[in-house]
């Protein structure tokens, strides 16, 4: 009877995570505008979760069944279960890193490499040895000695990724709508009670619970993103000016306007501008990774956010850019070259100074300083 009931309960839980997914996907939820790449690592992470939705239970149903195949599936299918973990917590880590600083480092890519490594091998050794899980002569599933390390790992995966959000938030504020502690909470929640008591099976759920929640606020989020570039818009610079006022902190601001954008436009189609925009931005966020904000402003006008206000900041990170943009010229292929005139200062807060005009005046300074050299229309 204690058996019937746990598969019950497994199943309607299961249905109801494949169930909320299928929604999810659907509607298209994990459609982010201006957030592409994020969206492709969550529509990744739900068909996963769908997957691991539809294995849970038949594990269950297998567990203690005669025959070879039954071996076979309880096998297979709980090795699946814990290559979930794996996924999920690699998912989850680089969709945060990518979110804040839309790059993941060499670091951060052999980190993964070095636990999925340690995980696959650990599963291969498995079928040979019971160190993860055991199946007996009667095909029944018992937990082996390594089987918390899973979740350990996944909670490093995890760790880590809302180590970057924390430190990026603190640092920048643009971040308020990443959803970590509702995306934590279930996960969190769900960890421990599968942990505690087997034989319920609550964690792909959770899962499902968490992604929803993670979506419905990037969605809110994509209201203060430009759709072209992924940039923050005019109005997220409202917000970081409003956050940096009331934590009375300085900070490097810098506005940028491409030279010869016209020109890409004129010559090669605006379709071209546009992969143009979306390079320079690129360009921009490499640059400025999780020490601040890249806002498209207007047109082809982007503001940084640098959050530093230490002597000559804002010549480092010009030059930053021209190095980046630089780098970008020599291997595209494009037929025309990015170009860009900038200006900066360091603005304090407190003070009621209209550093938009003057960030804006100083722009255009070098900008006459470039065509000095260059023809304007190029």
């Amino acid at each position: 009877m204690f058996s019937a009931v746990n598969l019950m309960a497994v199943c309607v839980a299961d249905g109801l995570g494949i169930l909320i997914s299928l929604v999810l996907l659907l509607v298209k939820g994990t459609s982010l505008p201006g957030r592409k790449e994020e969206g492709k690592i969550l529509n990744f992470l739900i068909i996963a979760t769908i997957i691991n939705c539809l294995v849970d239970p038949l594990v269950f149903f297998m567990d203690g069944k005669p025959g070879l195949l039954a071996r076979v599936l309880v096998y297979g299918g709980n090795t699946e279960l814990f290559l979930y973990n794996l996924v999920v917590g690699t998912g989850m880590m680089a969709l945060i890193v990518r979110h804040i600083n839309r790059t993941i480092t060499k670091y951060q890519y052999m980190n993964v490499v070095i636990l999925a490594t340690i995980e696959i091998t650990l599963l291969v050794v498995n079928l040979f040895s019971p160190v993860v899980f055991e199946v007996d002569a009667n095909n029944v599933y018992s937990r082996g000695p390594l089987y918390f390390l899973y979740i350990i790992f996944a909670l490093y995966m995890l760790g880590y990724g809302i180590f970057i959000y924390v430190v990026a938030y603190f640092k920048t504020g643009s971040l308020r709508y990443f959803p970590v502690v509702e995306f934590l909470l279930p996960v969190l929640l769900g960890l421990v009670v599968q942990a505690l008591f087997y034989g319920i099976s609550v964690l792909p759920v959770s899962f499902v619970i968490a992604f929803t929640s993670m979506i419905i606020c990037l969605q809110k989020e994509s209201l203060y993103v430009d759709k072209l570039t992924g940039a923050y818009n005019r109005f997220e610079l409202e917000k970081t000016n409003q956050f940096y006022k009331r934590h009375k902190k300085k900070f490097a601001a810098i506005m940028l306007d491409m030279n010869g954008f016209k020109a890409i436009n004129d010559d090669y189609s605006h379709t071209e501008g546009d992969e143009a925009l979306k390079n320079m931005s690129q360009i921009l966020f490499n640059v400025v990774s999780g020490e601040g904000n890249v806002i498209r402003f207007a047109g082809d006008e982007f503001i940084l956010i640098i959050n530093s206000s230490r002597e000559g900041i804002v010549e480092e990170y010009i030059e930053k850019i021209t190095k980046g943009i630089d780098e970008y010229n020599e291997t595209s292929g494009k037929p025309y070259k990015l170009a860009a005139s900038a200006g900066g200062v360091i603005v304090d807060p407190t003070r009621d100074e209209d550093y938009m005009s003057e960030i804006d005046k100083l722009m255009y300074l070098n900008k006459e300083e470039y065509y000095q050299t260059h023809d304007r229309r190029r």
